[in-house]
This record gives C-alpha cells, sequence and structure tokens, in this order.
C-alpha cells in the first residue's frame, strides 16, 4: 500500500469519526450514523489493502522459491 493509499484511508476515519462525534454533540442521528459509516469505510479500504499486499508478498515469495529450483 502506497504511502498516499495509507494517509487517504486514515483521512477517512478521521473525517468519519469527527463527523460521528458532531451527529453526537448535536443530536443529529444522520450525520452520526455517516460518519459511523464513512469511518468503517476507510478501516476497510485499509484492510483490503493491507490483504492485496499480502497477496502480493506471497505471490512474489512463491515466484522466487519456484524461480530457485
Amino acid at each position: 500500500m502506497s504511502q498516499e493509499e495509507k494517509f487517504e484511508n486514515k483521512k477517512e476515519q478521521l473525517s468519519g469519526k469527527a463527523k460521528e462525534i458532531g451527529g453526537k454533540v448535536t443530536g443529529d442521528k444522520e450525520l452520526e450514523s455517516e460518519g459511523k459509516s464513512q469511518n468503517v469505510l476507510g478501516k476497510a479500504k485499509e484492510k483490503l489493502n493491507d490483504t492485496k499486499d499480502s497477496v502480493k508478498g506471497a505471490a512474489k515469495n512463491l515466484k522466487n522459491k519456484l524461480s530457485d529450483k
């Protein structure tokens, strides 16, 4: 995962958390819900990118092992 992707995912999570807190403080359930959703989306994107990186690493290791034989 690139640094830019990491930054964007964290920014999405932080923005979502801010909306969630803002919604709680003001009693705006819609904003609170939107914030929770945005936070979860940021976390999901982060996990997806981590998984993609793991698969790429495993594929590279497998390729290296096969080429060594």
